[in-house]
This record gives C-alpha cells, sequence and structure tokens, in this order.
C-alpha cells in the first residue's frame, strides 16, 4: 500500500460538508452574544471576562478530544462519532441560550455551547490529515474554510435576514432578547445538526492499520523520520515550569495588593502564568518517571515537546487569533458605541447597529469564501507562508482602519480584508502542520496546537478591558485597533516559519 488514494472534489466535499453546520455554531455564537449579554446587563469590562469562557472551554476541551479520537475506533470510525455527539450536544445549547433569563445563565449556556462545538471541530481537522495525501491536504483545509465562509455569511447575517425579510422584530423590552435573534438561533441548531449528520453518513474512515502504513509510506517517500517521544530533560521542563510558577505567583501578588476595579480581570492572566507552571512541571515529574505512552502523561509531555516546526507555527496562530477574539467581544459595542452613538441596548440605535454588526460578519465570511478559493491558486506562485503573510497584513489593516472610518456603511471595506485573513488562518497553519506530524498523534497534535487558538483569546479577555478603560477612555473601537497591530506582528513571524517538503 503506498498511502492514501487521491479523493475526487465530492468526496472531499463530503468530508468538509460538517463543517458548514459547525461555523452556524460558532458565528451566531461570535455575532450575538455580545449582544445578549448587553441586553442581560454587562457592561463592557464585564463582558470581556464572560467571553472568557470560550477559551478556557477549548484550552481544556481540545487536547482530550484530540487524544480520545487518535485512540478510537468503532461502527462510525474514528473521529465520526465525535462529530455527531459534538453536533447534538451544540444544537441543544443554541435552543437554550438565547432564552436565558439571567446573565450568569446566559453565561454557563456559553461555557456549554463551545465545550459542544470544540467536541465536534477538533477532530474535522485531524479528519483532513487521515484522509487526504499530504499534496491533497492544502485542497482539503480550503474546502474546510469555504464551509466556513458559507456558514458564517448565512449565520451572522439571520438576525437581520429575520427582521428584514420575515418582519421579525429585532427590539424587545429591556432585559428581553429579541425574537429575531431567538429564532436566528433555532434555525442555526437545525442546520448544524443536519450539516454533521450528512459528513457522517457520507464518509467512510481508514482503519487503525491503513492509517500506520500510510505512516510508513509517507515517511518512505519523503525521505523524514517522525520522532515521536520527547527530547527534552526532566531538568529542562522543571526550570521552565519553575519560572512561569514564580512569575506567575509574584504579579498575583502583586495586583492582589493594588487591585482596583481596573485589574480584576488581570487575574486571568496571572493565574493562568501560575497554572502554565505547574503543568510544565508536572510534565517533567512524568518525564522523569519515564511516563511518557499513556493517558495524560502523554498529553503532557507533548505539550511540553512540539515539533519545532509546530513551535514556530505557534508563534504565528497566537497573534492571528487575538484579533479575532477581540473582534468577536467588541465589535458590537465598537459599532454601536463610535458609529451609533448609543450604549442603551433596548434603544432602536442599538439594534440597528448590532443588526448591522451581523451584516460586516458576514461580509467577511462571504469574503472568505472566495480567498479559500483563491487561496490554491495563489500558492502555484507563492510559498505557504508568503499567501500566509499577505493575507495576514490584510487583515490587520482591515481592523485598524474601523477606528479612520465614520459612515457604518463604509465599514463593508476593511472586512474584506478580514475576511482574507481569516480564511488563511483557518487552512494555511494546518496545511504546513499536518505534513509534519505522525497519524498517530494527528489528533492529539492537533489539539495542542489549537491551544495557540485559545491562549491568545485568553490573554485578549483578560487585559482588553484593563487596557480600553485604562488608555483609550473607555472606547471599544480602540480593541479592534490593538488587533489590528497584532495581525501585524503575525504576519512578521510567518517569515519564520519553513515550508515544508512533501512526497509528491
Amino acid at each position: 500500500m503506498s498511502g492514501q488514494a487521491k479523493l475526487g472534489f465530492w468526496q472531499i466535499w463530503n468530508m468538509c460538508f460538517g463543517f458548514m453546520g459547525i461555523q452556524f455554531g460558532f458565528a451566531l455564537q461570535n455575532a450575538n452574544v455580545s449582544r445578549i449579554f448587553q441586553t442581560l446587563g454587562a457592561d463592557y469590562n464585564n463582558m470581556t471576562l464572560l467571553w472568557v469562557a470560550a477559551p478556557i472551554t477549548g484550552l481544556v476541551v481540545q487536547p482530550i478530544i484530540g487524544y480520545m479520537s487518535d485512540n478510537t475506533w468503532g461502527r462510525l470510525g474514528r473521529r465520526r462519532p465525535y462529530f455527531l455527539v459534538g453536533a447534538i450536544l451544540a444544537s441543544l445549547s443554541l435552543l437554550i441560550l438565547p432564552n436565558s433569563p439571567t446573565l450568569w445563565i446566559a453565561a454557563g449556556m456559553l461555557w456549554v455551547l463551545d465545550a459542544s462545538i470544540n467536541i465536534s471541530m477538533e477532530p474535522f481537522r485531524a479528519f483532513v490529515g487521515d484522509m487526504l495525501p499530504p499534496k491533497q491536504r492544502s485542497l482539503g483545509y480550503a474546502m474546510q474554510s469555504f464551509f466556513i465562509g458559507v456558514g458564517a455569511v448565512v449565520a451572522s447575517a439571520l438576525p437581520w435576514m429575520m427582521s428584514n425579510w420575515f418582519d421579525i422584530s429585532n427590539t424587545a423590552v429591556a432585559g428581553e432578547i429579541p425574537l429575531s435573534v431567538k429564532y436566528a438561533f433555532y434555525a442555526g441548531g437545525a442546520i448544524f445538526l443536519l450539516a454533521v449528520l450528512w459528513t457522517v453518513y457520507s464518509t467512510e474512515e481508514y482503519s487503525p492499520e491503513q492509517l500506520a502504513e500510510f505512516q510508513r509510506a509517507e515517511d518512505k517517500a519523503s525521505g523524514r523520520t517522525v520522532v515521536l517521544e520527547s527530547q527534552r530533560s526532566a531538568q529542562q521542563f522543571y526550570r521552565g515550569g519553575g519560572i512561569w510558577l514564580i512569575a506567575g505567583l509574584l504579579l498575583t501578588v502583586l495586583i492582589y495588593h493594588n487591585i482596583n476595579s481596573l485589574d480584576r480581570n488581570l487575574f486571568i492572566l496571572t493565574a493562568g502564568l501560575a497554572l502554565f507552571g505547574l503543568l510544565q512541571l508536572l510534565a517533567g515529574i512524568l518525564a522523569a518517571a519515564g511516563r511518557n505512552q499513556n493517558g495524560f502523561s502523554y498529553v503532557m509531555i507533548d505539550l511540553f515537546n512540539m515539533p519545532r516546526p509546530m513551535q514556530k507555527l505557534a508563534v504565528v496562530q497566537f497573534f492571528s487569533w487575538f484579533p479575532f477574539f477581540a473582534m468577536w467581544s467588541s465589535t458590537t459595542a465598537a459599532v454601536t458605541s463610535f458609529h451609533y452613538a448609543t450604549a442603551d441596548a433596548s434603544s432602536e440605535a442599538y439594534n440597528i447597529g448590532a443588526d448591522w454588526v451581523g451584516v460586516l460578519f458576514s461580509t467577511y465570511n462571504l469574503t472568505a469564501v472566495v480567498a479559500a478559493i483563491s487561496i490554491p491558486i495563489m500558492t502555484r506562485f507563492l510559498s505557504l507562508r508568503a499567501v500566509h503573510l499577505i493575507n495576514l497584513w490584510l487583515g490587520g489593516i482591515g481592523f485598524i482602519s474601523f477606528v479612520l472610518i465614520q459612515d457604518p456603511q463604509w465599514l463593508l471595506l476593511p472586512m474584506v480584508g478580514v475576511g482574507f485573513a481569516w480564511a488563511s488562518i483557518l487552512s494555511v497553519p494546518y496545511a504546513l502542520l499536518s505534513n509534519v506530524l505522525p497519524f498517530k498523534k494527528m489528533g492529539l497534535y492537533m489539539g495542542i496546537f489549537n491551544f495557540f487558538i485559545v491562549l491568545p483569546q485568553i490573554l485578549a479577555a483578560s487585559i482588553l478591558g484593563f487596557l480600553i478603560s485604562r488608555f483609550f477612555d473607555g472606547q471599544p473601537i480602540y480593541a479592534l485597533v490593538i488587533g489590528g497591530c497584532s495581525m501585524l506582528v503575525a504576519g512578521l513571524f510567518t517569515l519564520r516559519v519553513d515550508q515544508p517538503v512533501t512526497a509528491e
């Protein structure tokens, strides 16, 4: 057996179709949760803290689900059981979330929704590496980006559609979620489940034995040897863990003794540093004990011993995803206050502005559909890293320009640049990464790689409210400017990433 067979267009279409449903869940969450939180009484500083549920959930769920799916095999295969369970749970969450009677119930449902989406999403990333030969993986991830775009275009604009096409009210009494938002969530839950069911029904998976044979053939053809076990000594784990633990504890004590209303969110960041140190110390203990084969120890040691190409890509991911969390958590507050001059969630102007944010989100996702199609074409003439750099800089310029545009109608233009960046970060890093990872750890490493999606979101949730209140007079529009600068930095770090050599 020489390796995975090349799949036809419609086979790749079917295996990626479920990602459209997943994006219905994410897009409804990203475009409307801030609106729901503000309607239920949250202000901007509290809102960024409430949003931390999503990244923390991903931090915990993704590597666990990745490890479990690597080691699952049954009637539905290896990855598909997780697609299905996650879709059922997420669809139920989408029905419940817009009916939350209080702010804290809504925040709790966001945790449940995000955990459920991650159960489906993480195995989908590894699914492309399982099913496609190296030369088709960039196409597979581009196809996922295409479906992400299609799903998000419709889902982001659903409340606007409900209001403008079906004459469903987009306003309600103070403290009540508008019917247009509720009906949008109901429709999204149904589409999520149906799309994932299509992929589960239409796609067969390779067995673990076949994947092991593919790994041997791929390594032989490319002339490379994948090092699977830890190469770092226990002493190195101890040293790094001790530094992070001490730094986190010192900063926590410092903030505790100087705390005020602007500093509370920083506890998330400092506690996170201390936790990171503890985990690295634990990895050192496990490495010293020689426990590097199974379960929790398997995850811990690999977390702190990523392959070097993965380490370089992780830095790019970190600075790429910070802006998108800033956008999801802050755009509604930014646009309604800066462009519509209101923060009253029950006012007509606020709800018109909030609906327009959904249209803006649809615009960047529609652009991402076009960009997903163009990326494989661009890679015929440029390296993957050059394509990624260009797209990230388009996104960075788009975010920064929000503060320069007064007419909200013209905000459609910067969202085009954001769309190119979005399509790129959803496909190019995974195409680069999947070609340097072993099949038997594909799900685990993809889960660990996604840490560098959720860690910048935790950072943003920790510091954005503080930065905006302390340095920018409480104007959320500057969260987008900070995000744009981060995106430009991500582009520069792309230059450090090596272009992989793949087998023909």
